[in-house]
């Protein structure tokens, strides 16, 4: 967008007149308190000597037509645009350099006067109403919180519909709805979880335990030929091959839906010249009427046997498929779909080999004894004699049970103390089934099911302005952990200490350690950095033919182990954008073309710059995220980049300006074509910010491997085409020639990438989106940040501590 501010010389009176209304209602609308601006004469006269001439009628530049904007802040799309209007003048973009200057202490008291105005507006509407409103538990906290408080660990997200996101994140309140249909699935997780629950609590632990040995799982008829593993030389043998399902295991096939915790012994067969036999996990029903397999994990077999540790859901029915996934590995052609033993020996081809394979069925919450506990309390249940029936739960007084179980649950679902009052309804209901003659067990289910319908359930329950301590609780929980505060976060609460700064930083570093920050980093990450798209696309296998699912594990876990390293060691946000180290295996670091990394575990390396790594930018998980699989686009990275990393915000194209489409046929093309949009005074403004990133990462493929030039796809293949050039020009007039630049200046100014990460953390953690009145906060934490040495978990104890935080 465009905001031309040369001073009209011409007498459009009628014009003029029309404007200078509506100046006064955005004056008096928005109550202009600061002293330089108490007269609408500091909007009127910047308008008139900046704006005008270019800004009316249907030729209006950028679609904007003061003549018809209209200054009613109540319309959301008014405010923005004011807010776009004070971005663009305050930042310098306008006059344009063409245009002359604008008379300082004109924009100055504009600036004043559209500053105080639009805070005032806005913070006029956060005290009525709070930044947020009606704000509900996403999918994955209702399955959390739902597991957290009964003790199961079932999966339940299949059962709750997928989510839009909004500003990134599926956690904004504006963006969250609650339909018929989203009602009926819920209430179906809601017994689905219950039937868990009550199953596990009144009825034998789940015991499921298994051990075979080579023989126990190849197939059971050596003529036969089939897709399970052949016996070779005293070991089960799979050989590298495109058959789908070559490699299942029926003997894992699992008798009920459970968690099963694997040990696999395995060792690599006629090893290639790379290393080990880079191998895949993978599970489901391994038939062709369901084709679809689940990820489960990665391993590099070598010539010694070694023992593959991992636990993975497996729904009734579904069974393990384990076999060589490297497509850099020769394989082997079979004729019919199926493999015959001893017709893979002969092609020498490379293979895994299975010593053997234990599976034991485990639970991952908890055992059932707490199951009890969480329903039934301290009510004795045992087995009866019919050891078909259920376990019997005996009460002396239901009622009386009912109310105290039925209270402390409540508490914990709706995450505060409740009263009796509250309670009534809930138990009426429960009461009026005991009356009935009701099994205890099944009236105080009931009970359980209505709590877990409830909107206290379902939704955030925060009143305007300061956030009490249960609600402060409850608010750094679902950020941190995604689920209820746990017994220690609501004795602090009831204690009144949540509102204290040192508590919530200890809180929020107790809450992070171990394994539960890399939660919160897979979680969070997932949507600030698009992680939860990784495998949305597809790569050409024709251009791209040494990606595979192994090395897509290995980029998202390159990425979400170096924020772990970020959040434990506290290292400077300027690693998002540079760094000389990462975290790579075998596999990975081949792909990236780095030497002498051997092993399957990832392992921090250090880089040398002919790596031409470093830093979350370069990373092969954002680069896959930033394109869409068959070619890369400046445009799209560079609004990625932009928008996730840099904290440059980036308005959409105005509505009379098509977009630029990506553009495969080489740099020179795509420069041509940017440089032509460009030319467009409309669009210069917002490519000058977003392009140079864009142009920075090009040496990349979609796949984040290095590349010097464009691909070009002929009749016989894929050779180099025009040569990539990663040279730009940042807004501030600093050039780069190539990634390393680019990296150098973008470090040199920490300020901005803490306060991008502080917007987004409070965007996810609030449900709020940053608007204008929440500026200066968000500049005060990057400032706190900024004496921490703007430390990655420090911009998080400043955010959780921050007043936007503990408000509505």
């Amino acid at each position: 967008m465009k905001l031309s501010l040369r001073a009209s010389t011409c007498a459009h009176h009628t014009y003029i007149a029309g404007v200078t209304g509506l100046i006064l209602l955005l004056t008096s609308t928005i109550a202009l308190h600061a002293a330089e601006s108490t007269s609408p004469n500091a909007v009127r006269s910047f308008l008139e000597n900046s704006c005008y001439d270019c800004h009316q009628g249907d030729s209006a530049e950028a679609a904007l037509d003061l003549e018809k904007l209209s200054f009613d802040l109540g319309d959301s799309s008014n405010l923005q645009r004011w807010v776009r209007i004070y971005d663009r003048v305050h930042q310098g973009e306008m006059p344009p350099a063409d245009y002359g200057e604008a008379d300082p202490k004109q924009r100055q008291a504009f600036l004043a006067a559209t500053f105080h105005g639009l805070t005032n507006f806005q913070k006029s509407i956060h005290a009525k109403y709070g930044r947020v409103r009606g704000r509900r538990l996403t999918r994955k906290q209702i399955e959390r919180s739902m597991q957290d408080l009964l003790g199961i660990d079932i999966p339940l997200l299949d059962y709750l519909p997928e989510e839009q996101k909004t500003e990134g994140f599926t956690t904004v309140a504006s963006g969250q709805g609650m339909s018929h249909f989203q009602l009926a699935a819920h209430l179906e997780t809601v017994d689905v979880a219950l039937d868990e629950a009550f199953r596990r609590a009144l009825s034998p632990e789940d015991e499921y335990e298994r051990d075979f040995d080579a023989q126990g799982v190849a197939r059971t008829s050596p003529q036969r030929r089939c897709r399970e593993p052949e016996m070779r030389k005293g070991k089960a043998v799979i050989w590298s091959s495109g058959l789908i399902y070559y490699g299942r295991l029926p003997a894992t096939t699992a008798k009920t839906d459970g968690w099963f915790e694997f040990e696999v012994t395995v060792s690599g067969v006629k090893l290639p010249k790379t290393g080990g036999v880079w191998s895949t996990v993978r599970s489901g029903p391994c038939v062709s009427s369901a084709p679809l397999l689940a990820n489960v994990t990665t391993f590099e077999a070598m010539e010694e046997p070694k023992v593959v540790k991992f636990t993975t859901w497996l729904p009734k029915g579904h069974m393990l498929e384990i076999r060589p996934g490297d497509t850099t590995l020769k394989k082997g052609r079979f004729a019919g779909g199926q493999v015959g033993v001893g017709e893979g020996e002969p092609q020498d081809l490379p293979g895994i080999a299975f010593d053997r394979v234990t599976m034991k069925q485990i639970h991952l919450n908890g055992d059932d004894n707490q199951v009890r506990e969480f329903l039934f309390g301290d009510l004795k249940v045992e087995p009866q004699k019919d050891k078909r029936k259920p376990w019997k739960v005996t009460s002396s007084n239901p009622k009386a049970d009912a109310e105290r179980l039925l209270t402390r649950f409540a508490s914990r679902a709706f995450r505060r103390p409740v009263t009796s009052d509250e309670m009534q309804p809930y138990l009426a209901e429960v009461n009026a089934a005991i009356d009935g003659k009701a099994d205890f067990v099944n009236a105080i289910r009931l009970g359980y099911r209505a709590l877990l319908c409830s909107p206290r359930f379902i939704y955030f329950a925060e009143e305007p302005g300061s956030l009490d301590d249960y609600e402060i609780a409850t608010r750094l929980s679902y950020l941190l952990t995604g689920s209820t505060p746990d017994d220690q976060l609501m004795q602090l609460a009831a204690a009144g200490k949540m509102r204290d700064t040192e508590t919530l930083k200890q809180q929020t570093r107790r809450l992070l350690s171990g394994s539960n920050g890399t939660k919160f980093l897979h979680d969070w990450a997932a949507e600030w950095l698009d992680l939860d798209q990784i495998d949305f696309t597809q790569p050409d296998s024709k251009l791209y033919r040494d990606f595979d699912p192994i090395v897509e594990q290995a980029m998202l876990n390159e990425t979400e182990t170096y924020l772990g390293e970020m959040l434990k060691e506290n290292l400077h946000v300027s690693h998002l954008i540079d760094s000389d180290f990462t975290y790579l295996n075998s596999r990975l670091a081949r792909y990236y073309g780095i030497d002498d990394i051997t092993g399957d575990e990832l392992q921090r390396i250090k880089l040398k710059p002919q790596s031409r790594r470093g830093g979350l930018i370069t990373q092969g998980a954002i680069m896959k995220v930033t394109a869409n699989g068959s070619n890369t686009s400046p445009v799209i990275r560079g609004v990625w980049v932009s928008e996730r990393l840099l904290g440059v915000d980036v308005p959409p194209p105005p509505s009379n300006v098509p977009a630029v489409e990506p553009d495969i046929r080489g740099a020179k093309t795509i420069r041509e074509q940017l440089a032509k949009h460009r030319s467009q005074g409309e669009c210069a403004s917002c490519h000058k910010k977003i392009d140079p990133a864009g142009f920075a990462l090009e040496n990349f493929d979609p796949t984040g491997k290095w590349r010097d030039y464009y691909p070009q796809v002929s009749g016989r293949g894929v050779k180099n085409g025009p040569a990539i050039d990663a040279s730009y020009e940042l807004p501030s007039g600093q050039e780069f020639k190539n990634i390393e630049g680019f990296q150098k200046i973008v470090t040199s100014h920490p300020h901005r990438l803490a306060a991008n990460v502080a917007e987004h953390l409070l965007v996810y953690g609030t449900g709020a989106t940053i608007e204008f009145a929440d500026r200066p906060q968000v500049e005060t934490i990057a400032n706190k940040a900024a004496a921490d040495g703007y430390g990655f978990r420090s911009i998080i104890e400043h955010v959780v501590t921050s007043d936007l935080f503990l408000s509505k």
